[in-house]
């Protein structure tokens, strides 16, 4: 078991904790990839050397360092390969870690009896084919003939899951920088179920990312939503933008796209986050000129409103749906 999948149990606002706590694991392996919004896979096959413990021990005094030094506590799943952690993942719970044992055997029976949809990368249409045929587990997949599942979701797809439904992991963790992001997050002072104060709690942070942005001269070529729910759960989507950007306006339509996907009734949301991913600088961004004399003018807009703010601070100049709001 070299690879842990942890998942830190982050306050509300504590969106900003993230890259501390990345600092902390590299400070056992430098083989660190964040999974934002509040997770990380590190790959210990060299720690376990360096420590001279096993994964499962090294996972005990990253719980307590986690606790001690950013009074933040977290979930860990532990594995051969990262797809495997990470399903151990979804069955921790705080105080334990969860193994997959590195036998064949084991890992065949840990996944047996796993929903189909339980395997990372096997999205909620593809269950349902699947499912509509009976093959409703992993263990069902694996005694499925390739060709069946080929001609059901695909020559490259059937023979990647089947493969994975018998338990190989061609994963790697890959490291990554939290840092080649940006987040907003906008909290709820009580669970909030009106969509209205949702949008704006989305145009507000769309604001904030595109100021920060602009005055660091990047432009995001992701943008990512996270949805924190009254239980604890939390919904995390993410959308590609047509163009990399740090115009606000773009921002904003693409938070309340991604938004607007998610198909939320009635849903009781504790806290709303966005996230800029893969920054880069915007000298070097292509940007696709139109004869729109309006996108010119608002463009225009925003740079004065960005020297006001710059000179009269962050609330000097807001967009009309936040007047008189203290989203």
């Amino acid at each position: 078991m070299t690879i842990l999948c942890v998942r830190f149990q982050l306050p509300l606002t504590g969106g900003a904790e993230l890259p501390h706590l990345l600092g902390m694991l590299e400070e056992f392996t430098p083989v660190v990839q964040a999974l934002p919004p509040d997770g990380a896979l590190a790959d210990l096959r060299g720690a376990e050397r360096y420590f001279g413990r096993d994964a499962v021990e090294l996972a005990s005094v990253i719980r307590v360092r986690s606790l001690a030094l950013h009074g933040v506590d977290c979930v860990i799943g532990a594995g051969p390969g990262p797809m495997l952690a990470r399903m151990a993942l979804d069955g921790a719970a705080p105080g334990v870690t969860r193994t997959v044992p590195e036998e064949q055997g084991a890992i065949a029976e840990f996944l047996a009896g796993q929903p189909v949809a339980a395997l990372p990368g096997v999205g909620a249409a593809t269950a349902r084919t699947l499912g509509d045929y009976g093959l409703d587990t992993l263990g069902r997949v694996a005694a499925a003939p390739l060709s069946t599942l080929q001609r059901l979701i695909g020559a490259k797809a059937g023979r990647e899951l089947r493969e994975k439904a018998n338990g190989v992991d061609r994963g790697r963790v890959v490291p990554n920088a939290v840092s080649r992001s940006l987040a907003a997050e906008r909290p709820f002072g009580r669970d909030e179920l009106d969509p209205d104060r949702h949008r704006r709690a989305l145009l507000s942070a769309a604001e904030e990312l595109g100021a920060r942005l602009r005055a660091l001269e990047k432009v995001c070529r992701t943008l990512t939503l996270t949805v924190r729910y009254a239980d604890r759960s939390a919904t995390t989507r993410s959308r590609t933008l047509t163009e990399p950007t740090a115009h606000s306006p773009a921002l904003t339509r693409t938070a309340y796209g991604l938004y607007e996907a998610l198909g939320l009734q009635r849903a009781r949301v504790r806290a709303i986050a966005l996230r800029a991913e893969g920054l880069d600088p915007a000298d070097q961004a292509s940007h696709q000129l139109t004869f729109d004399p309006v996108d010119e003018k608002v463009r225009r807009i925003e740079e004065v409103a960005d020297r006001a703010r710059a000179k009269f601070g962050p609330r000097a100049v807001m967009p009309g749906g936040l007047g008189g709001a203290a989203a």
